[in-house]
């Protein structure tokens, strides 16, 4: 693990890395980062191993432009070394970062929708990531969240990416309210994740896996009703239990089955949104926009959740409404984190897989 103290001797770091997509994984030696004026280095002290990393080994996001590759998107750590124009941030701050950063002056920015920023920057995609000792990122003031000293690295992992990604996409792109039923498409980390706030925001949320253990789980997370699209048509099973559709409808997972699933799972005028990467040829569906327009339905997607939206998340999981660190069923070295990575194209364990350890 580096520490702040080691800096000044250090050549280089140990990161996973691949060389071409689908290719090869492997822990290796490469330069230590740098900041940019606007930014900072942090420590990584934990960060999650997620589907969306598996799509970009995959070669499924754009946005990874040259190769060899560093992935990781959702991390938490202490700042390491701090750029000239860097003013909110010291040395030693412990924080997260949304996995979408924005530049904070164009003017999606302005608007307060950081998450669709323009110019933005996301670790693991735009640019290297945090599966490794250190991650560098810009736009600092703009982005880092500041971690409350009892919340843990491992819990605060989860934040950059699946629960703060599930919060957007229940409590402000889904409005999600007290009394309306709610349907998850999907028990991994995400799925999970929205299970818990839509149950935190006062809804009734119906999950759908085909696991019985993720399911179990959901359960577990305030989950009303679960159902296992395995053995039962999940749309028929949510339109009877919720009396004929459910208000708020979202896809975890990405997949074709999932996407037009959670729109046939709506009653009249409900909410879709989608959450689950739709990337590559296998993935795309066809949706049923005949029942969008017949029943009046409205579809959102949802990208992140902006650093200045962080405060009721983050004021849930003090609060005890958010069991965070209940999802995390597997910590993990570094070096263990390649057969993870690979290991999310079958979906993985259920719950999430930190890495935790970077000797």
């Amino acid at each position: 693990m580096l520490h702040p103290d080691k800096l000044a001797n250090a050549n280089g770091m140990q990161a996973v890395t691949f060389n071409e997509f689908k290719g090869l994984t492997a822990v290796s030696s490469v330069p230590f980062p740098t900041p940019s004026a606007d930014g900072v280095v942090i420590a990584v002290r934990a960060a999650g191993v997620c589907r969306s990393d598996w799509h970009g080994w995959q070669g499924h996001d754009a946005d990874i432009k040259s190769l060899p590759h560093v992935p990781g998107h959702e991390f938490a750590g202490e700042v390491v070394e701090i750029g000239r124009d860097v003013r909110k941030w010291r040395v030693g701050d412990r924080v997260t970062m949304p996995f979408v950063a924005g530049c904070g002056t164009c003017r999606e920015c302005s608007a307060g929708a950081a998450q669709v920023c323009d110019r933005q920057f996301q670790p693991g995609f735009t640019a290297w990531g945090a599966f490794a000792e250190a991650v560098a990122v810009p736009f600092a003031d703009y982005n880092l969240v500041a971690l409350p000293e009892s919340l843990d690295f491992v819990t605060a992992a989860a934040l950059g990416c699946r629960l703060a990604t599930a919060y957007r996409a229940v409590a402000l792109q889904g409005r999600a309210a007290q009394g309306e039923w709610v349907a998850v498409f999907g028990c991994g980390g995400v799925g999970l994740s929205a299970v818990m706030v839509a149950a935190a925001l006062g809804a009734r949320p119906i999950a759908v896996d085909v696991r019985d253990e993720s399911l179990a789980m959901a359960k577990a997370f305030g989950a009303e009703y679960v159902v296992n699209a395995a053995s039962a048509d999940p749309v028929a099973a949510i339109q009877e239990l919720s009396d004929g559709g459910v208000q708020l409808s979202l896809d975890a997972l990405g997949s074709a089955a999932t996407a037009a699933n959670s729109i046939k799972s709506l009653r009249k005028r409900g909410r879709h949104v989608q959450v689950g990467l739709l990337a590559g040829s296998e993935f795309r569906p066809r949706l049923p926009m005949e029942l969008v327009i017949g029943r009046e339905l409205e579809i959102y997607g949802s990208h992140g959740l902006a650093a200045a939206d962080y405060s009721p998340l983050l004021d849930l999981i003090l609060a005890g409404k958010l069991p965070v660190a209940s999802m995390v069923r597997r910590k993990i070295s570094l070096v263990e984190a390649p057969a993870a990575l690979v290991a999310m194209g079958s979906f993985g364990e259920p719950g999430i897989t930190v890495i935790d350890r970077f000797e």
